[in-house]
């Protein structure tokens, strides 16, 4: 899940980016000192799946915040005082963590969000489903989700990630389920791990090397699929 943190304490930021760092299925998109720098580019909240956020902050409070964004992502709420619990939760935040925060309070907020399915996948309607692609349900919105966007697929317990170049859909699927319905593109180069062989830029002897945007993804090959992915690509000599 892609996520931001807007928090006015540099400290607060400070423990809640390792936590973000250290949790399987996040990605941090960004940190605002600032309420109003997110508000101002809250265009781009369209490409977040999470909102970690302080309460009481300058210019703006947090549920101000929540109150000016028209389609709000998943929300979490950090606070040092459980007075404004019951106000963050008429916005339907997933969960108010009371500062100072422990990570495995932290944590059981995420697998919360993670266990109620975000975003489902609508595999089953071959005629909403092309050839190119399919559709993925997030929040109240569809998402076309192109086949040669797809840069890699992880399965996270009973979840499926899609990650394309600048964006991150968790599913409700398993991976097996999912490699069924793929072009042959994509190859699954171990028991969690299905990549798009048109994004891998370099493999190694025990990886792969996909292209993102900004940085490279490094993928394991297993034991059992390396062999196979050694003859399929005949490399010149």
């Amino acid at each position: 899940m892609n996520c931001i943190i807007i928090d006015d304490e540099k400290l607060s930021c400070k423990v809640l980016e390792e936590f973000v760092k250290k949790t399987k299925g996040l990605e941090l998109k960004g940190v605002y000192y600032n309420p109003i720098d997110a508000i101002n580019e809250s265009e781009n909240f369209n490409e977040i799946d999470l909102l970690i956020m302080d309460i009481e902050m300058p210019e703006m409070s947090g549920l101000d915040v929540l109150a000016s964004i028209s389609k709000l992502p998943q929300v979490i709420i950090v606070s040092s005082d459980n007075k404004y619990a019951v106000d963050a939760f008429d916005f339907s935040v997933n969960d108010f963590l009371l500062k100072p925060i422990k990570y495995p309070r932290f944590l059981k907020a995420i697998q919360k969000i993670i266990q109620q399915p975000q975003t489902v996948i609508e595999f089953q309607n071959k005629d909403t489903n092309t050839g190119d692609g399919f559709f993925i349900k997030k929040n109240n919105t569809f998402v076309r989700v192109k086949y040669d966007e797809i840069v890699c697929i992880e399965s996270i317990e009973n979840y499926v990630a899609f990650q394309t170049l600048d964006a991150r859909y968790v599913v409700h699927q398993t991976l097996k389920s999912v490699e069924g319905m793929l072009p042959q593109i994509f190859w699954r180069v171990h028991r969690s791990y299905i990549v798009n062989i048109n994004a891998v830029k370099v493999i190694e002897d025990n990886c792969v090397v996909v292209q993102m945007s900004s940085e490279n993804l490094r993928i394991p090959i297993g034991k059992n699929y390396k062999d196979k992915i050694l003859n399929f690509i005949k490399p010149l000599k």
